[in-house]
């Protein structure tokens, strides 16, 4: 039951990294990386799939550099911020779903900023 739940989860977190990759704002290689732990626990084969697809150079690039390069998570969070500012205050109608997307950015600039470790400078 367990490894079945593990792998189900993993599987979406692959689709919404895969998603991230052409929507700013969405991140792809937390995602992954939580994917690629749950298929670590779940399943090894589905595990060296991720790691061997396209998918896998986000992951492979993070563990080893230690992290995610300044420069790529300040154009991160610049495109966050833009992605979030537009839906927010010029596609969004009700005042209620901009307060929370506004809030839901902030809780996503959080996380690239002091959860994401920045990589080691070669």
């Amino acid at each position: 039951m367990k490894r079945n739940l593990y792998i189900l989860i993993g599987i979406i977190c692959v689709a919404a990294g895969a998603l991230g990759v052409v929507v700013p704002g969405l991140p792809t290689t937390p995602l992954l990386l939580a994917a690629s732990w749950l298929f670590y626990r779940s399943s090894p084969a589905l595990q060296r799939r991720l790691l061997a697809s396209r998918l896998g150079v986000y992951i492979r690039n993070y563990e080893r550099r230690g992290g995610m390069m300044r420069r790529t998570k300040v154009w991160v969070c610049l495109l966050m911020t833009a992605m979030v500012s537009l839906s927010s205050l010029v596609l969004i109608e009700p005042l209620a779903i901009k307060i929370l997307v506004g809030c839901l950015g902030i809780v996503g600039l959080a996380v690239v900023i002091f959860w994401v470790p920045n990589a080691k400078e070669n």
